[in-house]
């Protein structure tokens, strides 16, 4: 198996199940947090940093191109600001937006995969913005961000048991 390979199953496998439990979620439960401990996302925050964790971050990490208003650099940014406390973080506007995004996103993913090629796949090295002493293949940065995506899945399963919905552990790999 080769990273074009490996990363569009990955792909397929973390944006199906991430599409099947969003489509559990209300707009009325966009507002819900856990009621212990601190710094969570609403169930909305959540939603909405799912439409951006795995596609979006490998355009980044492959192009540079971040989003950024003209002439801010990460590397000039304040780390509350790239990494910003759950209260900062935007919300969902609804679910159907969500779906759409996150169809987006997962179609951004799959044309990184295949616009970057096995060759710098595998072999090009470069760093991310959170962690420049440290240079991975693009490869290895794309499966980062999938598994970035599967951990906020997985949040995402856990907010819907504390929620008391019908959840398990086939909901969870989207069996």
């Amino acid at each position: 198996m080769n990273w074009t390979e490996l990363l569009n199953a990955e792909v397929e496998g973390v944006y199906g199940a991430a599409e099947g439990l969003v489509g559990l979620v209300t707009d009325d439960d966009l507002g819900w947090k856990p009621p212990t401990g601190g710094n969570w996302m609403t169930v909305g925050q959540l939603l909405e940093h799912l439409t951006s964790a795995g596609g979006f971050c490998m355009r980044g990490i492959a192009t540079g191109e971040w989003g950024l208003p003209e002439g801010v650099t990460y590397e000039e940014m304040p780390e509350d600001e790239m990494l910003p406390a759950a209260e900062k973080m935007p919300a969902a506007a609804s679910v159907a937006d969500v779906k759409a995004k996150l169809r987006a996103d997962r179609e951004l993913a799959v044309e990184m995969v295949r616009t970057t090629g096995e060759m710098d796949l595998a072999g090009k090295s470069v760093t991310v913005p959170w962690n420049q002493e440290t240079p991975r293949t693009l490869g290895h940065h794309f499966l980062h961000m999938l598994d970035h995506l599967a951990s906020h899945k997985s949040q995402l399963f856990y907010y819907l048991k504390l929620m008391d919905r019908e959840v398990d552990t086939n909901t969870l790999w989207g069996g």
